[in-house]
């Protein structure tokens, strides 16, 4: 019942992230680092301390008595996070969206499952999986087998879109609905895109280091309230502090970018539906925050192990690419490349059950 309540909880996160770019697709009038930074306001800054305030007591007495030393590791954490999360632009730049998005989605998942499960392998801990737990144990290697399973979907996926890049010939949208204009250097590409695929990771690097902030608010929960099994909501107080890092990388490369290309004039444009724009950058923020709300419920039914991130981030690309398919990105290519799509998004729901079922195995 954990394992499939875990899958459920990390579907709706991944639904989260597979779609909040949708709102920002309704924003008019304004520049990408404009509305990603209002968005940012939503998803770094009110939505995460609200949600702690709303589910953890004392939350910020967590925090404040956190040694400097975890407090300061996963702001890092989050900060090399953000630097991945900007650099992906790069990325998809030099190698077009298909290709760079592959190898930056893919090696976000390998080490994002796997670095964490090799250091407790020589840093073991109490209730943590290590490499060769799951390479011994029949539900781990389940779960190795559908992170293998969900690298082919990717690869499937990415093979997709370089044949629609290819068919319609057209300037690219990346995941998030930006428009990419693609300038092909492929070493320059393939360096870019493996520093952003490895520090994209870091998300889940940063959620390890705080985990004493989560172990703290579970534990007072499960004071309060006996025989409950695990708290739900216990990382929503460490989400604080790594997006706080995210936030900081944000912030600064959105203010470069609004100072290179004069953007900062949109705030003050005339004839732009302000109200509207706000509205939808609030919408998209807070879908955004989402994701990692229902990633830490997930996380509380299976663990922060390999499966939680696999399930997180290939529900993300399912969700991701399915949206394409139904807002038409892929209208006017050929009858193969739908069918390449579709085998891809279908290798990676298979992955997503293969994972599953090596949890209920636990």
């Amino acid at each position: 019942m954990n394992a499939l309540l875990g899958v459920f909880f990390h579907f709706l996160g991944g639904f989260s992230s597979g779609s909040f770019y949708l709102p920002y697709k309704k924003v008019k009038g304004w520049s990408w680092e404009t509305y990603w930074l209002i968005g940012g306001v939503f998803s770094w800054i009110i939505v995460p301390p609200l949600a702690a305030f709303l589910t953890i007591p004392g939350f910020w007495d967590i925090i404040r008595n956190e040694s400097s030393s975890i407090l300061g590791l996963t702001f890092l954490f989050g900060a090399l996070w953000g630097i991945g999360g900007f650099t992906y632009g790069l990325g998809v730049r030099y190698l077009g969206v298909a290709l760079g998005s592959s190898i930056i989605l893919g090696l976000c998942m390998v080490f994002g499952s796997l670095v964490p499960s090799i250091y407790y392998e020589f840093s073991p801990q109490t209730g943590k999986d290590n490499i060769g737990l799951l390479f011994s144990s029949q539900w781990g290697q389940f779960v190795l087998l559908g992170l293998l399973v969900c690298i082919i979907g990717i690869i499937i996926s990415g093979k997709a879109g370089m044949m629609k890049e290819k068919e319609l010939q057209t300037d690219s949208t990346d995941p998030h609905g930006l428009e990419v204009k693609t300038e092909y250097k492929f070493g320059l590409g393939l360096i870019v895109s493996i520093i952003s695929g490895v520090l994209s990771a870091c998300f889940n690097f940063g959620l390890e280091a705080g985990k004493p902030m989560a172990i703290a608010a579970n534990e007072a929960w499960k004071i309060a309230n006996p025989d409950q099994g695990e708290f739900l909501f216990q990382n929503n107080v460490t989400y604080i502090v790594v997006l706080w890092g995210g936030m900081a990388v944000n912030l600064i490369g959105c203010l470069y970018l609004a100072a290179k290309n004069k953007s900062y004039t949109d705030y003050t444009k005339r004839n732009v539906p302000v109200v509207r724009n706000l509205i939808f950058c609030a919408l998209a923020g807070t879908m955004w925050f989402l994701q990692f709300f229902f990633y830490g419920m997930g996380e509380s039914k299976m663990g922060n192990g390999a499966s939680s991130w696999i399930l997180h981030m290939a529900f993300i690309i399912f969700i991701a690419n399915l949206w394409g398919i139904i807002i038409k990105e892929w209208k006017g290519v050929s009858k193969k490349t739908i069918v390449t799509i579709s085998a891809g998004m279908i290798v990676m729901f298979i992955s997503i059950l293969i994972v599953g079922y090596g949890n209920s195995l636990r």
